[in-house]
């Protein structure tokens, strides 16, 4: 139909592949791809189950408990003369370190329960009793309260606390006598009295040396009541200075 110089010749696209892409300059892209290999790690040891971390704390607040629970062995060797037939509570009535405050009403209201005799003394009362407590325990730093029964260190809050929760406080108080804990008479229960000498001032006066410091009270111008303390202050003329 068509002139043969008119038709146009058809060009056949024959598929051809890219030379391979090749460069001494920039290294394999598919090394670069590869991940590098991790080196090999320690085996970590293996934790204890959680079943094992519970057994041990409590095994060992079940032993610390057990070992509280009776005084060590060496305060029993911390001994007061004289006093085998009472309680000796050393205590303080202020309320400047409020833990100390509570500790001491909390053993204070233990030991009130049995009906045994018990001598309180009151650091703030008398600074006499600190010493006293210093000389026996042996050191200048303390804690109260303190206790002792049937003339034995027993200790302080805590220990009394443990062994009145575990019925052995009781058994320590068994052998004491008892007797009548009705409020004193005299004293109302405080334990101390005025000195009759000074009237509470701590000051008396004489012809020829003046003004001087009262002996037979303390500083506070106090003496213990006669009735309620087993080791009263004997007052006489004689120890004015």
């Amino acid at each position: 139909m068509w002139a043969p110089w008119l038709s146009t010749p058809r060009r056949i696209h024959t598929k051809s592949n890219p030379p391979p892409f090749s460069c001494s300059s920039f290294k394999d892209i598919q090394s670069l791809c590869e991940e590098e290999p991790k080196p090999p790690q320690p085996e970590s040891p293996k934790s204890p189950s959680i079943f094992h971390r519970v057994r041990v704390p409590t095994s060992l607040l079940r032993a610390r408990s057990h070992r509280n629970a009776y005084p060590p062995p060496s305060k029993p060797s911390i001994t007061v003369p004289g006093a085998d037939q009472r309680i000796i509570l050393y205590f303080t009535s202020l309320r400047v370190v409020r833990k100390t405050f509570e500790d001491c009403r909390a053993v204070r209201s233990i030991l009130r329960g049995f009906c045994v005799p018990i001598d309180e003394r009151d650091l703030s009362m008398d600074c006499q009793f600190m010493d006293e407590l210093q000389g026996v325990l042996g050191c200048n730093k303390l804690t109260l309260p303190v206790v002792f029964i049937a003339g034995r260190y027993i200790g302080g809050a805590e220990e009394i606390r443990q062994l009145h929760e575990s019925g052995e406080l009781k058994k320590l108080i068994e052998r004491l006598p008892v007797v009548d804990r009705s409020v004193c008479d005299l004293c109302g229960g405080l334990r101390f009295l005025l000195c009759d000498l000074c009237d509470g001032s701590h000051k008396v006066y004489m012809e020829k040396m003046g003004f001087k410091s009262c002996s037979g009270c303390n500083v506070n111008g106090l003496i213990r009541c006669p009735y309620c303390s087993s080791a009263p202050y004997r007052r006489t003329k004689s120890m004015i200075k």
